[in-house]
């Protein structure tokens, strides 16, 4: 069995969290992601998962988000099958194994260098690791910026205080020659309201940011320019959300304002 090093920050140990969230997924009868690795290797850590205080809301959300965002991913693989993608903050997501990329694509996983020794340890796989402080663009030097880039950030910019998740986008976009950014975006108001989660809490984490409007990426100076802008609460795969959960979905997705308070996937073009 894996041994869990506490002395990883709290946000790091976030990445416990959505680790856990899609192994509950992949035990359910009919799961929305089905990730029997992230399963097995929830199983083999030792850690009290229990602390976390993982809901059912949570779980579906977490596997219906990190599925939307897969579908991102494979569709540009296809339309750019030699192309280079950046999974940041990747924790200990199996994406790459979910997405089973070809030859062609040169994978990089990048995280804080503590959270990608855990990975190698339990991980181990064909992407290239990158341990690094996304605040600084350093990094950069080692990835190849004369091919088209799949830029996935899942859960990141809450917990990228102040300009530095915008200063790190304008580093991206000059690097790469084209490309697309994926994100899960946070209206103001979710932000403010995730400190209050039994999960977030229980991680003693007080802090996060987000924004309203969709378009306002495209004011960063990093040329992006908004593709789409799905809701999770719109998704098909509510219909497979236990009751009463599907039915109070359903209900705020009737209104864009309430849908956006919700999670949603967001990508650009560059």
């Amino acid at each position: 069995m894996y041994r869990w090093q506490p002395k990883l920050g709290l946000i790091q140990e976030t990445l416990l969290l959505t680790l856990y969230a899609r192994a509950l997924d992949a035990g359910q009868p009919s799961p929305i992601l089905g990730d029997t690795l992230s399963a097995e290797l929830a199983d083999r850590i030792d850690y009290d998962f229990g602390k976390l205080k993982v809901k059912p809301n949570l779980v579906l959300t977490t596997a219906l988000r990190a599925k939307m965002l897969d579908d991102v991913v494979r569709a540009y693989i296809a339309a750019h099958p030699g192309c280079v993608v950046l999974d940041l903050g990747c924790g200990l997501d199996t994406r790459m194994s979910r997405c089973d990329p070809p030859r062609g694509v040169d994978w990089y996983d990048i995280d804080f260098p503590e959270v990608v020794h855990l990975r190698a340890e339990c991980l181990p796989g064909r992407s290239h690791l990158v341990g690094a402080d996304l605040t600084s663009s350093d990094w950069l030097t080692a990835i190849p910026g004369d091919r088209p880039a799949m830029i996935v950030a899942e859960g990141l910019f809450p917990f990228m205080h102040g300009g530095s998740f915008q200063a790190m986008t304008r580093a991206l976009t000059r690097h790469f020659p084209s490309g697309e950014l994926a994100l899960n975006g946070y209206t103001r108001f979710a932000a403010w309201a995730m400190k209050y989660h039994p999960s977030i809490k229980a991680l003693g984490i007080k802090g996060a940011q987000g924004f309203d409007d969709a378009h306002e990426p495209e004011s960063w100076g990093a040329g992006l320019e908004l593709v789409e802008e799905q809701m999770l609460a719109r998704a098909p795969e509510v219909a497979r959300f236990p009751q009463p959960l599907r039915a109070l979905t359903r209900l705020t997705a009737r209104s864009t304002a309430l849908s956006r308070q919700g999670a949603r996937i967001l990508r650009y073009r560059f």
